[in-house]
């Protein structure tokens, strides 16, 4: 396959949050992929910690204004953009004051918020769907980075599963050693199916509290491909991607091989 478009929907981007290997790696595969010759989008949530004035975050006013229907409750979605100077690309940060702080917070609101987390999830991966199927842009690629964005594959494949933004494209899931700040909420099934994911999809997490690893079997069920990013990456969640097609990219020695594989999906 000639790849063409990359949809990057990442839970960090160093350095608007503290660098670590998750944050790192939402840096280093857009911009890579962009000296590739590669168009992308980059998504992630504007979290509180991030300063606006200081990163020239500037609202879409053409992206923004929609509402995103959370457990029978609108929630307004803003979109903000920015150029990552350093890295020549530019981030599209996604909004709302119900899940990411209005004012400079110094820790990432799952963190410090966690009984929101289900939502927090599902508003993002929503709000990122709905602003690209706005954009009339169609990725050849999606690539999910981090927990945040593991109901991706759910949606894309389900509720969007015949929208042309998204029929053809292939999802690719990262796999790093991280687990969830807490449970998920024993609703989350129930609220996903309100938004109109089928009931079959989600017999393996219905009336459960998920874990990290229950997270992620979900995800890489409605996933095409695997990249491991990080050593110490959990027995389940391994398990849960076995037959897969997987590439391991632990050493950021040539994003042209991360190319080179998505071309081979």
């Amino acid at each position: 396959m000639d790849v063409k478009k990359v949809l990057f929907i990442s839970q960090e981007i160093a350095p608007y949050v503290p660098e670590r290997r998750l944050s790192q790696i939402g840096r280093i595969l857009p911009q890579g992929i962009k000296e590739q010759g590669i168009e992308e989008r980059t998504f992630m949530p504007k979290y509180g910690m991030i300063a606006e004035r200081s990163n020239q975050l500037h609202e879409m006013i053409r992206l923004s204004g929609m509402n995103v229907i959370i457990d029978d409750t609108d929630h307004p979605l803003i979109i903000k953009v920015a150029t990552l100077q350093q890295a020549h690309f530019q981030v599209y940060f996604i909004y709302n004051e119900d899940y990411f702080a209005s004012n400079r917070i110094d820790e990432l609101e799952m963190n410090c918020s966690t009984q929101d987390n289900d939502e927090r999830s599902m508003f993002f991966v929503r709000a990122v769907i709905e602003s690209i199927r706005k954009m009339r842009w169609v990725p050849d690629i999606i690539q999910c980075t981090g927990w945040i964005s593991a109901l991706a594959p759910v949606y894309i494949r389900t509720l969007y599963g015949d929208d042309p933004s998204f029929r053809d494209a292939k999802i690719v899931t990262a796999l790093f050693n991280e687990q969830l700040p807490a449970p998920l909420a024993v609703r989350l099934s129930e609220k996903m199916h309100m938004d109109g994911i089928p009931k079959n999809a989600l017999k393996p997490i219905a009336g459960k509290e998920l874990d990290y690893d229950g997270l992620m079997a979900l995800s890489l069920k409605y996933s095409d491909a695997v990249i491991q990013c990080e050593d110490g990456v959990s027995d389940a969640v391994l398990e849960s991607a076995q037959g897969l097609p997987s590439l391991q990219f632990i050493d950021d020695d040539d994003v042209a091989k991360v190319k080179e594989f998505y071309e081979s999906l």
